[in-house]
């Protein structure tokens, strides 16, 4: 397990104490064999449809007695103005119509289960809700579209490695007063643009332009339980891994969370508004658990059906959370990949991170990868490639880290440059090869090649994987920290006691060099560029603003980072020789030099690799903190990075030789 158990089971602690694996209601004592022999529908219209002259209302729910569909005036009647039956149909669905088109109602179904009538519930496929989403709503989404909608789309791009990922929360990036953001909190605060902090330095979406990432990772924009939508002004603060509406977009994010149609308008906004700037919008989705149990919208839904269960009736929990859903039957698998679908075709969404994704069978997993390339062959897929748990699902059918060369569209975290470069996550105190502790060198080269094969690269001697489990770079995420467990800087203080400020940075420095240039696609968390820390709060799921916003005065005060970052990720993008996308390629053109000593690193990138204008790159890490000195083949060198500095395009030249490489830095030479 890579995720510290605090980290993953915020999600069921919203009513302030852990959800524990209680006996469901609705456990099946049926075998899996006649679960999954039930009928399937795949159609696109379940739930709700408006045509011209009527609104139709279509339920799966296979086993139910009786089903009925609860219209109201308002998202608060206290009564429906109609009850309508529904009829059984084919595909295990319920059916009725209503004349008219039903805008500005409301709805619920009511499933009779066992001879009695279940809690009224908006459905699993509700596209837009009522305040707090116990009620689905009926919008037309043609009038949520921005001006512009129709010809929108976001950065066209041939493979992941391609992409700069920053990810990021809501409220994070625009809550602090030194944001300058208008709409602070909510999705519009990415529409707003010159906006810009006490000293004049670019926050907000600008902000963003100025650093140069290539797509915004958004956690989870659906609507989650843990935050009261009708209580803005109580200012609750969640991450929002506790799934409820799955298809429709967060209330609190929206500037009028009681009109539906105000929360689609807004997130569209958002997304034109980052598409605009030439930045995709990745959605961070969590299909694997739900908040709640017995009373979920998928146990009201279909009772028994969509979860897996232990023997003795308990939900199953590889989530950490309470419970577990089952991706290997056949209707949670078509919500899995219709749900996302819907959300790249309705909002224009780039890519998906799938939490805890090993909870899912690697069959979902392909089918989510390639039915999502029909749509958008820019689309990308990633995610958490392990559980928190043990699950009922074989480990062989796992979306696990492992098997991910069974899955050759999907990308997973590297684990082990993460904890190679800085320290292990559960331990704050331990470092890492940035941070000056021996014997992570193979690890860190298991990282430059992307966990691919490579001659030289010896996968007995790596900390977390024994061998190159990833059919190629575009199947790989390197990073050294997200918005679980400790933040880099807080990271580094904890691990570094007795350093300064400057030699943190130093540490930070080379610790982003070693993800930037390690094949694979670049991940980095919100602030990193600012150096912004959490307090040492590592899981901060509920922590106020005081604790997760991103004080946008740090950018004046660290200015030499964030043009350290700036500076990274223009070479990055600059040079495809850093974005290699097959397993032969790497194996071919990265060379590792017989470097003896500790926290030494020295290698080649040659050839022109993958068309670069470079025949060759020299890149060395220096983790310790000494000076070592490295010999350079003698030619025309361009510096590009040296002591804590980089340029993309050149700090100096030398004509190699023996060089002193400073402690704690990288260097990299380049020539043409």
């Amino acid at each position: 397990m890579n995720k510290s158990i605090a980290a993953i089971c915020f999600t069921a602690m919203v009513s302030g104490s852990l959800m524990i694996s209680v006996p469901s209601v609705f456990a099946n004592t049926e075998s899996d064999a006649v679960l999954n022999a039930l009928p399937s529908y795949n159609g696109n219209d379940l739930e709700l449809s408006v045509e011209a002259d009527r609104t139709n209302f279509k339920l799966w729910s296979p086993q139910a007695e009786a089903v009925k569909v609860n219209i109201y005036d308002s998202n608060n009647s206290p009564v429906p103005s109609q009850v309508i039956d529904m009829v059984k149909g084919e595909n295990g669905t319920w059916n009725c119509s209503v004349p008219g088109q039903l805008y500005g109602k409301f709805y619920t179904f009511q499933v009779n289960h066992n001879n009695k009538w279940l809690n009224e519930t908006p459905g699993v496929w509700a596209k837009a809700v009522g305040v707090n989403g116990h009620r689905a709503a009926i919008i037309d989404f043609d009038k949520t579209n921005p001006v512009g909608w129709d010809s929108d789309k976001g950065p066209e791009i041939k493979n992941i490695t391609d992409a700069v990922i920053y990810e990021m929360h809501h409220r994070d990036f625009s809550m602090h007063p030194s944001s300058g953001v208008v709409n602070k909190g909510k999705f519009l605060a990415l529409t707003e643009d010159n906006t810009r902090s006490a000293f004049g330095d670019a926050t907000g979406i600008d902000h963003l332009k100025e650093l140069g990432i290539t797509h915004v990772h958004i956690l989870p924009s659906y609507d989650y339980s843990s935050v009261d939508e009708s209580n803005l002004p109580a200012n609750q603060y969640n991450w929002g891994y506790d799934p409820v509406n799955y298809n429709a977009p967060e209330g609190s994010y929206s500037t009028n969370p009681m009109i539906p149609e105000v929360r689609v308008k807004e997130m569209k906004q958002m997304i034109k508004a980052l598409h605009d700037a030439g930045i995709g919008v990745v959605m961070d989705v969590v299909y694997n658990h739900t908040a709640a149990n017995d009373d979920s919208n998928f146990s009201l839904t279909a009772p028994g059906y969509y979860y897996r269960y232990r023997p003795d009736g308990t939900y199953s929990d590889a989530s950490g959370c309470g419970n577990e859903t089952a991706s290997d039957r056949e209707q949670m698998q078509n919500f899995i990949v219709n749900s996302v679908k819907y959300w790249a075709d309705e909002y224009h969404i780039d890519g998906f991170r799938f939490d805890l994704m090993a909870i899912h069978d690697m069959e979902t997993m392909n089918r989510v990868a390639r039915e999502l390339k029909e749509i958008n062959p820019s689309i990308f897929v990633y995610g958490e490639g392990w559980t928190a748990g043990d699950s009922p699902l074989p480990v062989e059918r796992r979306a696990l880290k492992e098997n991910v060369s069974g899955m050759p569209g999907v990308a997973v975290f590297s684990d082990d440059i993460r904890d190679a470069v800085k320290g292990h996550y559960s331990n704050a105190a331990d470092r890492g090869f940035a941070t000056g502790k021996p014997g992570n060198e193979e690890t860190i080269k298991i990282g430059i090649v992307a966990s691919t094969a490579h001659p030289q690269v010896d996968y007995a001697k790596g900390n977390n994987s024994k061998f190159p489990y990833a059919l190629s770079p575009t199947q790989i995420i390197n990073y050294v920290s997200c918005h679980d467990d400790l933040t880099l800087t807080d990271k580094l203080a904890k691990s570094m006691p007795g350093s300064t400020e400057e030699q943190r940075q130093r540490a930070a420095k080379l610790a982003q060099t070693i993800v930037f240039t390690s094949q694979g696609t670049p991940f980095m968390f919100a602030g990193e560029e600012l150096f912004r820390d959490k307090k040492g709060v590592h899981n901060s799921y509920k922590s106020p603003d005081s604790i997760n916003a991103i004080d946008w005065n740090l950018k004046h005060k660290n200015e030499d980072l964030f043009k350290y970052y700036q500076e990274l990720i223009k070479l990055r993008k600059n040079h495809p020789a850093f974005r290699m996308t097959s397993s032969e390629e790497v194996a071919k053109n990265i060379r590792f030099d017989n470097s003896k000593e500790p926290n030494l690193i020295s290698y080649s990138i040659l050839n022109n690799a993958n068309g670069d204008e470079w025949k060759e790159i020299k890149i060395i890490f220096n983790g310790s903190d000494e000076t070592r000195t490295v010999k350079i083949p003698k030619g025309n060198w361009s510096i590009i990075a040296e002591d804590g500095k980089i340029n993309a395009t050149g700090l100096g030249e030398t004509t190699g030789g023996n060089i002193e490489i400073a402690p704690v830095s990288a260097y990299i030479v380049a020539r043409k």
